[in-house]
């Protein structure tokens, strides 16, 4: 699993908390066996004196725990779709947005996020779509809103009831709402 972030650019301060965030996330992104790759336009010279900036404004420490490329021609934000048409550095060209794209181990794309330059991205929230999706992905259940690890999971309305003892021995709650219908079943997570 991956995870590919874009930035509008080296030495700016959104970007600056959000990579410091993502530094200190790291660990917790590697346990889940997802690696962490950032991007600008900027230059890699430019880069390695940032992450200076970004290590001590964060107050972080030792190496800085993942690579950003450097897609000073926008080769690789042209062909991803990155760019702003709205955001432009000094010389008038685009700058990337804040894209966010998780990838699966088969490289599928999973989750794609657009932010704008000026909202800074919440990577606990990315934490907690990657718990999903790699849950999601290997059981047959669903994540409801604000659903955090750990927490009851939705059965998959295509599990049939006859499926559901076997695949969840944990039980199965069903929501009693006006319809009538049994859609809404809830189990602990698997």
């Amino acid at each position: 699993w991956g995870i590919l972030f874009s930035h509008p650019a080296d030495y700016t301060p959104v970007c600056t908390t959000e990579l410091g965030r993502a530094a200190k996330l790291a660990p917790e992104f590697e346990k889940r066996g997802v690696k962490l790759i950032g991007l600008s336009c900027d230059s890699a010279e430019s880069h390695c004196g940032w992450i200076k900036d970004i290590q001590d404004y964060n107050k972080l420490s030792g190496n800085f725990p993942f690579p950003l490329i450097a897609d000073e021609k926008r080769e690789l934000a042209v062909e991803l779709g990155m760019l702003d048409p709205d955001e432009k550095d000094s010389a008038g060209l685009p700058l990337t947005c804040r894209a966010v794209f998780i990838v699966d181990q088969n490289a599928k794309l999973k989750l794609s996020l657009l932010y704008p330059a000026t909202t800074g991205r919440n990577f606990d929230e990315v934490l907690r779509v990657v718990d999903s999706l790699k849950l999601t992905v290997e059981k047959k259940v669903a994540t409801p809103a604000d659903w955090k690890a750990g927490e009851k999971c939705m059965v998959l309305p295509t599990v049939k009831p006859e499926d559901v003892p076997q695949l969840f021995p944990k039980g199965v709650e069903i929501a009693e709402v006006p319809s009538g219908k049994h859609y809404i079943r809830l189990t602990p997570q698997p």
